[in-house]
């Protein structure tokens, strides 16, 4: 949308549907330095906003403070790029540590989620009206600077509701994150290896950040019994939550790879989940695992079908969209991450699904998601060190390569896979489950042995 700067009373006259307000300038600059507001999306009950700031004067600006009120009615949800204090009405937001300093002529942003239509009102920089001019006399009823985000506690607790910013996955603060985590097997076949010691072994010993609870659709999964499989999930969700981790609720349909042939099971699977979850700032939604034999564009209609579903129920949770061909942004097929880049699913709070087995996805496949992390935000919920099978021997070599680069990146991602199956794949001895010990290195495989390691030592 074209930002349109207004002054305050325009925006007043032009009510919730103003597209920009013109906002003052920082006292040293007069109003040379201008914040303007806009709406990247609306959906009617909340909208998606961005603020820009632009210092147009001649010298450097160090360090900025935006502030307005919203009306009754209308509150600040998640937040990307800067730092926010509210006080009732009053939201405050600062700069973070890159963004604070802009040199003549530079600019910069920072957004949040508004609940409800309420526009900003009332606003300042660094204390001066929207208008421009001097600043008022300091207030001692001004609100208090933000304090920093916590470094400690459980990932959920330092991070709170997460937030896809430009090509990266940020936390409630706009700082980038990377989680990182294991997957379960098929619930159907392992529901033994996933109660309160295995998810205890995993929040404590292992530190992972995030959980992910894969529900087959087909393969003796939810399609035989919607009621059974949902509500395991349901227990599931709740066991990872209060242990202060991320859960990733993965839609596992594999087989057909066409994820349109189960729409109408994820839009009523889907529906009851994010509905009685979404108070938690802790839930991702996966709702396509690994389409195969299916066009990018059937892919992209999905999920432009199931997202307004999840979003009527959770505005705010981050949406896993698969890409083609097993999720390897289509190499697997002959294609590559630009069929994504260059026509990507028309939503926001979006990111799309990579997955690699290290033995058999070699450097086209690495290559293809280094140059992807640049142009769209990327996850990797899924990856092994064995072949594609999740068997066979690990190239912990190839698969260190991949971690390296996501480490650089910050791309998140999710390890298959957290069981005791006979596959190499599957961290866990055989028999394991479900007595354990899940803690510890006494009862993992090498592959087991080696992911828990690289969860642990950030």
């Amino acid at each position: 949308m074209a930002r349109v700067r207004l002054v305050l009373a325009a925006l007043l006259a032009l009510g919730a549907g103003a597209a920009g307000i013109l906002v003052a300038a920082a006292p040293a600059q007069a109003a040379g330095v201008t914040a303007t507001f806009s709406k990247v999306q609306d959906w009617g009950s909340g909208y998606e906003a961005k603020m820009t700031i632009t210092n147009g004067t001649g010298a450097t600006l160090s360090g900025w403070t935006v502030a307005f009120d919203l009306a009754a009615g209308t509150s600040v949800g998640s937040y990307w790029d800067a730092l926010l204090t509210s006080s009732g009405n009053r939201h405050s937001f600062r700069n973070r540590d890159y963004n604070g300093t802009l040199g003549a002529g530079a600019s910069t942003t920072f957004g949040w989620i508004g609940s409800g239509a309420g526009v900003p009102t009332g606003c300042t920089i660094n204390g001066a009206p929207c208008g421009g001019g001097p600043a008022p006399s300091p207030s001692p009823s001004s609100p208090p600077a933000s304090t920093p985000p916590p470094t400690s506690g459980t990932p959920v607790a330092r991070n709170g509701q997460l937030r896809v910013c430009g090509t990266k996955l940020c936390n409630q603060q706009g700082q980038p994150v990377q989680l990182r985590g294991m997957s379960t097997h098929g619930i159907q076949w392992f529901p033994n290896c996933y109660g309160n010691a295995a998810f205890d072994a995993l929040a404590t010993d292992w530190r992972a950040d995030v959980v992910r609870i894969s529900m087959y659709v087909q393969e003796g999964g939810y399609e035989t019994d919607p009621r059974l499989f949902t509500d395991r999930v349901h227990s599931y969700i709740e066991q990872v939550s209060a242990r202060g981790m991320y859960v990733i609720v993965d839609w596992h349909m594999l087989d057909p790879g066409d994820p349109n042939y189960n729409l109408s099971r994820a839009r009523t699977f889907f529906t009851e989940i994010a509905q009685r979850h979404a108070g938690k700032p802790n839930i991702l939604y996966e709702v396509a695992n690994e389409p195969s034999g299916v066009s990018w564009s059937s892919i992209k209609s999905y999920a432009e079908q199931i997202i307004p579903v999840i979003r009527a129920q959770d505005p705010d949770g981050v949406v896993l969209v698969g890409t083609r061909a097993w999720s390897s942004l289509g190499v697997s097929e002959g294609a590559s991450e630009s069929e994504v880049a260059g026509n990507p699913v028309n939503a926001a709070n979006v990111m799309y699904t990579f997955h690699f087995y290290a033995a058999s996805h070699g450097q086209s496949y690495l290559d293809t998601l280094s140059r992807a992390a640049d142009r769209i935000p990327m996850f990797v919920t899924e990856f092994g060190t064995q072949t594609s099978s999740g068997d066979g021997a690990n190239d912990f070599n190839r698969a260190q390569q991949y971690l390296d680069l996501m480490a650089r990146k910050q791309i998140s991602w999710v390890n298959w896979n957290f069981s005791d199956d006979t596959r190499s794949g599957a961290v866990l001895t055989t028999g394991t489950c479900p007595n354990g010990p899940y803690a510890g290195t006494s009862r993992l495989k090498p592959a087991g042995s080696w992911i828990r390691d690289r969860i642990r030592n950030r």
